[in-house]
C-alpha cells in the first residue's frame, strides 16, 4: 500500500547505540500524537489479551550529519509537516519539563534528532540527502 502521507525519523549517526535508540523512540512518540489517524486500531490475540495500537504506516530512520539535521530542520520549519526534535541538552535533563525548557531557552537548537510527518514529497525534501540508518 502507498500513502499519501511519509513518517521519518533522521538521528545523528555519532550518537552512542543508546542514544540512537533512545532518542529514536522519544520522537516516534511525538509523531504518534500528531494526529489522530496516526495510529490504527488495538491488537487482540486470539485469547483475547488486548495490545496498544501501532502506526498505520511505516517509519522510515535515517542517519544524519549535524549539518543534515540543521539544514532539515530549517526545510521542515518551511513546510506544511509536523516536526518533534531532540536536542543535545535534553540528554541531562529527567523530565518533561526540564526538556521543553532546554529547547525553549537554547538560543541555537543542537540537533541530534528530527522526526517529520507530512506529505511524501515534502517529507521528501525535508530530508534529502541523507540514508537509511543501517
Amino acid at each position: 500500500m502507498r500513502f499519501d502521507t511519509k513518517i521519518g525519523i533522521a538521528v545523528r549517526s555519532d550518537l552512542a547505540a543508546w542514544q540512537k535508540l533512545n532518542v529514536t523512540a522519544f520522537l516516534a512518540g511525538g509523531i504518534a500524537v500528531a494526529a489522530d489517524d496516526m495510529t490504527g486500531l488495538p491488537y487482540e490475540d486470539g485469547e483475547g489479551n488486548r495490545y496498544l495500537p501501532l502506526f498505520r504506516q511505516p517509519v522510515l530512520v535515517f542517519a544524519a550529519t549535524q549539518e543534515q539535521l540543521a539544514q532539515a530542520h530549517t526545510r521542515a520549519l518551511s513546510r506544511d509537516v509536523s516536526t518533534a526534535v531532540y536536542t543535545e541538552e535534553m540528554f541531562k535533563t529527567g523530565n518533561d519539563d526540564d526538556n521543553r525548557a532546554a529547547v525553549r531557552e537554547a538560543a541555537e537548537l543542537r540537533l541530534v534528532g528530527l522526526a517529520v510527518h507530512g506529505r511524501r514529497n515534502d517529507v521528501d525534501k525535508v530530508l534529502k540527502a541523507m540514508s537509511l540508518h543501517n
